[in-house]
């Protein structure tokens, strides 16, 4: 796990340097990254997640990996469309991007419907 301002920090402005309209803002304890006003991730305890759905959900599940929980009232765990970068996503810079439109693809798609 990294520290959550530190890999904030290397994730909008060493990753992302190069995607244009990318910020971010705090919220619940994390942050959120968009591009161009569109939320396509969240940081939180340290962990990066993108937004998931049918066009893209497959690439997280084939890998194992699951979505991101978080406990509510009463002990209660609730997903939400969010699953966390694989590593090598993070270390491949062309494969990251890819993985940033893929995200942004999808809360666009959201939007319209």
């Amino acid at each position: 796990m990294h520290s959550s301002r530190g890999f904030h920090d290397y994730i909008v402005h060493d990753l992302c340097q190069h995607i244009a309209g990318i910020t971010s803002r705090k919220m619940f304890g994390g942050y959120g990254i968009y591009k161009k006003g569109i939320i396509f991730a969240i940081i939180v305890d340290g962990k990066l997640f993108f937004k998931v759905g049918d066009t893209n959900k497959n690439d997280y599940e084939s890998r194992g990996l699951k979505p991101f929980t978080y406990e509510g009232r009463g002990g209660k765990r609730y997903a939400m469309s969010y699953f966390e970068v694989p590593e090598d996503v993070l270390e491949q810079q062309e494969l990251f991007s890819e993985w940033v439109e893929k995200a942004v693809r999808v809360n666009r798609e959201n939007k319209k419907t």
